[in-house]
């Protein structure tokens, strides 16, 4: 696999060159490694320039497998991911995706097929306002007009996407524009006046924090995806340790501090635990470092942190005070002002007492679940997975019950080991997701745990795991339902199943063995046992179709409308 990737050398500088060899010398240039895609008419010029490139290009079953792999391979390596689709209906596919990385702030860089310039607005064949489309939904995009330009725009294009708070990027590209020739200038410095985003926090800013952590009595740390995208795990850790500050996740920061240290006090939000949530509502200093205090974060806003004194940490300024009025607003780099906070060395708060109580919490309201005998629970087998991988996989999955039950029961150690999607909550998002994931670290064990419902919008890319031989193990929580949906329609809507069942499944061992995947199939802890030990041992692509207890329910739960403080499910 890692053969196929290597890139030929660039070609000399400022030759004159096609639009569509500008695209790959640019590629070449930005050092990437793989780009998902699919053909069509509007981008062909592009595909036969790439037939003899040396650039690793992945064939996907469906543009937004393209996009999720891309989404996958980004949130691992840390580097853009690149997607290529074509006009019209190609370009329109990847729209759920593009989403999913503006509100997960993942680094994209797409190319969108267009028609010809002289027939753009004219309803020519697969056209589509692309551009019109995306622009709420990416942070920015282009439609190239002059040759001459692209170079400019590409090189812009991955400097924006990378840089302050990432996001995808978005070039249209008429066919013309892949054809016609200019000369090709990669060596040119980006100048973007109007872009220019705040890494270094202000000093004095910083030392107000200083000063009201070391007056705080039950500070807490709340540690989103921004600390990840900013590699300032090491840094969090170094100065939640210094101050003794204990500290929460939401769900896309877990992996951003240890699972197992003992100032680690689990998720937030929603279905965070106990001790985490009660945490954020009864602490007099909150400091949100990287996170947008998402609704499913903070459940009503006016119970939320009510005693507390609020510091924000992020480098978009937009979302500091956005939803929480903030006390403390620091702009900048995540990893700068943990840096700055640790070289401060202020005085360490005395927060025994604060401390004592939320191991009190950890004791009295852990998370918990009832096993029965010959009935596999979901809790149990996300257990057994972190028991079998050592807590040390890279663990993607799609949106719902199992999405949640992974976050609470895998025990996440280490940064860049979780691939999810949070804010827009995609189904279809896991298996595609887990392509990229595996193809960013050739050498990690990936385990992609889906649902029966959203594995079925994607399926498709099977065929690209085996093609590939990516050693990807799939693990559907089978509860023969939409488990989210069920829940809550049993909870809110007085058990009113309305479309929420789906007994009616197709054989998921068979269908794996149709593409030439092996299959097992487990309803048992024993049998589970067995399937997950041969598969994790097994060098090759493998799908495991788990029969869980169908009405297990995702506990504890925040209600809309409630506090924090108001969850149902703590206890028996």
């Amino acid at each position: 696999m890692a053969a196929n990737m290597k890139v030929k050398e660039r070609v000399v500088k400022k030759q004159t060159l096609c639009g569509a060899l500008m695209l790959i010398e640019a590629l070449k240039a930005e050092n990437v490694k793989v780009i998902f895609g699919y053909p069509g008419g509007a981008v062909l010029p592009i595909y036969d320039k790439l037939y003899e490139s040396g650039v690793f290009h992945v064939l996907t079953r469906h543009e937004q497998g393209a996009i999720h792999a891309a989404e996958g391979y980004a949130r691992i390596s840390g580097k853009p991911g690149v997607v290529i689709a074509t006009s019209g209906p190609g370009a329109t596919n990847i729209v759920t995706g593009l989403t999913d990385a503006m509100m997960d702030s993942i680094p994209l860089v797409v190319f969108t097929g267009q028609v010809a310039s002289s027939v753009i607005g004219s309803d020519a064949f697969q056209e589509a306002d692309v551009l019109g489309i995306t622009m709420p939904i990416t942070k920015h995009s282009y439609q190239v007009r002059d040759v001459h330009e692209l170079p400019k725009i590409i090189k812009e294009a991955f400097h924006i996407a990378t840089t302050g708070r990432p996001g995808p990027v978005l070039i249209d590209i008429p066919k013309d524009m892949s054809v016609a020739e200019a000369e090709f200038d990669y060596e040119q410095e980006v100048l973007l006046p109007g872009y220019q985003p705040t890494t270094k926090p202000n000093h004095l800013q910083i030392r107000k924090l200083v000063e009201a952590v070391s007056q705080a009595k039950r500070p807490v740390i709340l540690a989103g995806a921004g600390v990840l995208h900013a590699n300032a795990h090491e840094q969090l850790k170094q100065y939640a340790e210094q101050q003794h500050i204990p500290v929460i996740h939401t769900l896309l920061g877990l992996g951003g501090f240890p699972a197992d240290h003992p100032l680690f006090l689990g998720m937030a939000g929603m279905h965070g635990t106990y001790t985490a949530n009660m945490a954020l509502y009864e602490c007099d200093l909150l400091i949100n470092i990287g996170a947008r205090f998402d609704d499913r974060v903070t459940g009503n806003l006016a119970h939320f942190a009510p005693k507390a004194t609020v510091a924000h940490i992020d480098i978009d300024p937009a979302e500091i005070g956005k939803n929480v009025p903030t006390k403390i607003p620091i702009v900048g780099d995540a990893k700068e002002a943990l840096i700055q906070l640790i070289e401060q060395n202020g005085k360490r708060p005395d927060v025994s007492e604060w401390l004592n109580k939320l191991n009190e919490w950890k004791r009295e309201y852990p998370l918990m679940y009832k096993r029965e005998p010959g009935v596999l629970k979901p809790q149990r087998l996300i257990e057994m997975i972190h028991e079998y991988t050592n807590g040390e996989a890279v663990v993607t999955t799609d949106v719902g019950q199992h999405q949640m039950w992974v976050a609470q029961y895998y025990k996440f150690k280490q940064p860049h080991r979780w691939v999810t999607s949070g804010g827009l909550g995609t189904m279809g998002f896991g298996l595609p997701a887990a392509i990229g994931a595996q193809l960013a670290q050739p050498e990690a064990t990936v385990v992609s745990i889906v649902g029966d419902g959203g594995f079925q919008m994607t399926l498709q890319e099977l065929s690209v795991i085996q093609e590939l031989n990516l050693p990807i193990k799939i693990v559907i929580v089978n509860n023969q339902a939409l488990g989210m949906v069920r829940q809550w329609q049993e909870i809110f809507y007085e058990k009113r199943y309305s479309h929420s069942l789906i007994p009616n499944q197709p054989d998921f061992v068979r269908l794996a063995e149709a593409y030439g995947i092996k299959a097992m199939r487990a309803t048992t802890e024993e049998e589970a046992e067995y399937v997950l030990k041969e598969a994790l041992a097994t060098n090759a692509p493998v799908l495991l179709d788990f029969h869980v207890h169908p009405g297990e329910n995702v506990y504890p739960m925040v209600a809309p409308g409630k506090g924090l403080h108001e969850m149902v499910g703590v206890k028996w």
